[in-house]
C-alpha cells in the first residue's frame, strides 16, 4: 500500500474521473437520505406523538440488514458491484416516491410508512456493501486513504446540509422534501451508471458455510478490527441521540422543523471539521489510543446535550459529538479498506454495516424505547455516561487495539 505522502494534496484523488463520479453519486445519495430522515421524523411524531415511534422508523430500517448480512454480502463479491449499486439506488428512489404519493393522499396509517422503509432498508443493506467494497476497485492504491477521508467528509457534509434543507423543505411542504429526495437519488442512480466498469475479484468458490461466512471469521480473527468495530456499535447504541431530536426541538427547545434540521445538522458540522483535517493529517501514531479517548469525550459531549435546555449549547454539544465520532468512523474504515482482500471485501463491508446498523438504526429503536419508559433527557443523559463506561471497558477487553499505533498494520 503506497503512503498517501505520494500525493500532492487531499485532493489529488478528485482527478481520477471514476472516483469523482462515484463520489458525487454517494453524496446525492446521502443528501436525499438526510432529506427523507427529517421529514419521516416529524412526520410520524406529528401523527402519533410517540417517541417509541421514532425507534421504529430506526429498526425497520436496519432489520433487513440483520436479517440479510449472509446475504448481501456474498452477493457484493459474487455480482458487479456497480450494477448493484445502480439497481438499489432506483429501488429506493421508488419507495421516496411512493411515501411522496401517500403523503398527496393523506395517509394517517403509520404502518404503512414502516413498510416501506423495511423496503428502502434491504435495499440500502444491499447497496452498503458493494459500494464500499466498490472504492478500492476504482481509486488507485495510492489516493485510497485519501478518497476514504473524502467520503467521509461528504457524508458528514450531508448530515450537515441535508437536515437543513429538509427542515426547510418539510417547512415549505411535505410534498417539497419526499419530491427532492425521489430527484436525487434518481439523479444519484443516473450517475451510477457513468461509472467505468471496474476491475473487480469476483468470488468462484462453491457456496458453503465457509465462505458466507468468511467476513465474520476474518473480523475474528483480526482483534483490532473487531474492537474498533465493536467499540464504535456500542458506543452509538448507547449514546446516540439522534433519533430523539423531534422530541427536544419540539418539546424542549421548542425550535420547531427548521431547529430540527440545525441540530440535525450540528453533529456532522462537527464531522465534517475533523475529516477534513484528517484528510490532510492522517493518524500516524498511537490511532489506538487516540480512538479510546474521543469515544469517551463522545460520550461527554452526548451527556451535556441530554443536559442543556439552550439551544446554543445543544448544538455546539452535538458538533463536539460528531467530531469526536469521526475519529472512530475514519480509523474503521480505513482498518476495513487497507487490510481487507479484495474477494473477502463484500462480506467484511456486510458485516461492517451490519455493525453501522445496529448502531444506528437499533440504537434509534433503543432511544425511542428508553424514552417511552423513563423520557427523553433521561435516555439521552444515561446513553453519555454508559458511553463513557464503555471506552474504559473496551480499552481493558482490547489491549490489541489500545496498544495499535498504524492503521496499516505496522508495529
Amino acid at each position: 500500500m503506497a503512503s498517501g505522502d505520494a500525493t500532492p494534496s487531499q485532493w489529488a484523488v478528485f482527478r481520477h474521473r471514476p472516483y469523482l463520479i462515484y463520489w458525487l453519486a454517494r453524496s446525492l445519495t446521502s443528501f436525499a437520505v438526510q432529506i427523507q430522515v427529517v421529514a419521516l421524523g416529524w412526520q410520524v411524531y406529528d401523527l402519533t406523538r410517540n417517541p417509541l415511534d421514532l425507534g421504529l422508523i430506526g429498526l425497520s430500517q436496519f432489520a433487513p440488514a440483520l436479517l440479510l448480512v449472509l446475504v448481501t454480502g456474498a452477493v457484493a463479491d459474487r455480482l458487479p458491484r456497480r450494477a448493484i449499486m445502480i439497481v438499489t439506488l432506483l429501488i429506493s428512489a421508488a419507495v421516496s416516491a411512493a411515501l411522496l404519493a401517500l403523503t398527496i393522499g393523506g395517509n394517517q396509517q403509520v404502518w404503512i410508512i414502516f413498510a416501506l422503509l423495511v423496503i428502502f432498508g434491504t435495499a440500502r443493506a444491499f447497496r452498503g456493501p458493494a459500494i464500499q467494497a466498490l472504492l478500492p476497485n476504482i481509486v488507485p492504491p495510492n489516493l485510497l486513504s485519501r478518497a476514504i477521508a473524502l467520503n467521509s467528509s461528504a457524508w458528514q457534509l450531508t448530515m450537515i446540509l441535508g437536515p437543513v434543507a429538509g427542515g426547510l423543505l418539510y417547512g415549505v411542504s411535505p410534498l417539497a422534501a419526499y419530491g427532492t429526495a425521489t430527484a436525487l437519488l434518481v439523479f444519484a442512480a443516473f450517475l451510477a451508471t457513468r461509472i467505468p466498469k471496474p476491475d473487480q475479484h469476483r468470488e468462484t468458490e462453491p457456496r458453503s458455510w465457509d465462505t458466507i461466512l468468511a467476513g465474520f471469521k476474518y473480523i475474528w480473527k483480526e482483534k483490532v478490527v473487531l474492537g474498533a468495530l465493536s467499540l464504535d456499535l456500542f458506543a452509538v447504541l448507547v449514546g446516540g441521540a439522534v433519533a430523539l431530536l423531534p422530541v427536544f426541538a419540539r418539546d424542549i427547545l421548542e425550535v420547531g422543523p427548521v431547529g430540527l434540521g440545525l441540530l440535525r445538522s450540528s453533529q456532522g458540522i462537527g464531522a465534517v471539521a475533523v475529516a477534513l483535517y484528517l484528510s490532510m493529517n492522517p493518524i500516524r501514531d498511537h490511532a489506538g489510543l487516540i480512538l479510546f479517548v474521543f469515544t469517551a469525550l463522545f460520550g461527554v459531549a452526548i451527556l451535556a446535550f441530554g443536559i442543556s435546555e439552550l439551544l446554543w449549547l445543544s448544538v455546539l454539544a452535538l458538533m463536539i459529538a460528531g467530531g469526536a465520532d469521526m475519529i472512530s468512523v475514519y480509523v474503521r474504515e480505513t482498518l476495513i479498506q487497507l487490510w481487507t482482500p479484495d474477494r473477502l471485501r463484500g462480506r467484511v463491508n456486510a458485516v461492517n454495516m451490519l455493525f453501522i446498523g445496529a448502531s444506528n438504526e437499533l440504537g434509534e429503536f433503543r432511544a425511542g424505547m428508553t424514552a417511552f419508559l423513563i423520557g427523553a433527557k433521561t435516555t439521552v443523559i444515561a446513553g453519555g455516561i454508559g458511553t463513557v463506561a464503555i471506552a474504559a471497558i473496551w480499552a481493558k477487553l482490547f489491549p490489541e487495539l489500545r496498544k495499535a499505533r498504524h492503521l496499516d498494520g505496522r508495529p
